[in-house]
């Protein structure tokens, strides 16, 4: 394997999962770095600085939560939780805490790779003060404030702009409905996620071919949305 493969920490106590992404990623180009616990997985993040880090929720030591909270105190590493939990709350709770992404078990290869891909790429972009995005027919240009569909400018309000903008420096990772309420409406909005479903609609009919059937703006139920980068 290439010294330049991206590496990436795998944190999780099952040997058989352990097993089943060492097989999977490292033939698809990717170098591996296990933990079997938290404290282990923090260790091996600050010594060996992986390019991506995988992380079950329910590890024998942390919480998969606090292990994301003392990750990100120091680290911006994306990380990627793969649990067994589904409920909605675990999920809310972690990418609130920092996580960059959320994938249920059982899932499959091809997806994790696409999500590996997406949040590896959103890494390497950086902290640019003014990003571009282009997705299919959808551009955004934020230093410029404009937006097009299929080469035609798109005019959007004040507010939906702002949402949209948020939503582009994040491209591909999920956010949820209160770190969205926080970056548009502030602090106060938390709650207030009945904003969000109103400007989300209007964003949808102003930039989907299809606004039931969303392309570009896609709904994580009962956690947030995600704005597609590929």
């Amino acid at each position: 394997m290439s010294d330049t493969a991206p590496t990436i920490l795998v944190i999780d106590d099952e040997m058989a999962m352990r097993r089943f992404l060492r097989v999977s990623l490292s033939s698809n180009g990717y170098r591996l770095i296990e933990a079997e616990t938290g404290q282990q997985g923090i260790a091996q993040a600050a010594a060996s600085s992986p390019e991506l880090i995988l992380l079950d929720l329910g590890l024998p030591d942390l919480d998969g939560v606090v292990v994301t909270q003392r990750l990100r105190e120091w680290s911006k590493t994306p990380i990627i939780v793969l649990s067994a939990r589904g409920q909605e709350q675990d999920k809310i709770q972690v990418l609130d805490a920092g996580a960059d992404d959320y994938l249920t078990k059982p899932f499959g290869v091809g997806e994790l790779l696409a999500r590996i891909r997406v949040a590896l790429r959103h890494a390497a972009t950086g902290p640019a003060g003014e990003p571009e995005l282009s997705v299919g027919d959808l551009r955004v240009d934020l230093g410029r404030r404009q937006v097009w569909i299929g080469g035609q400018e798109v005019h959007l309000t004040p507010i939906e702009y702002k949402l949209l903008a948020v939503l582009v420096k994040h491209a591909g990772r999920v956010l949820t409905h209160r770190q969205l309420l926080k970056e548009v409406w502030g602090p106060n909005a938390s709650e207030q996620v009945h904003y969000l479903r109103v400007y989300m609609a209007q964003l949808r009919h102003k930039l989907e071919r299809e606004p039931g059937r969303p392309r570009y703006l896609v709904t994580e139920p009962g956690v947030g949305y995600r704005l597609r980068s590929d």
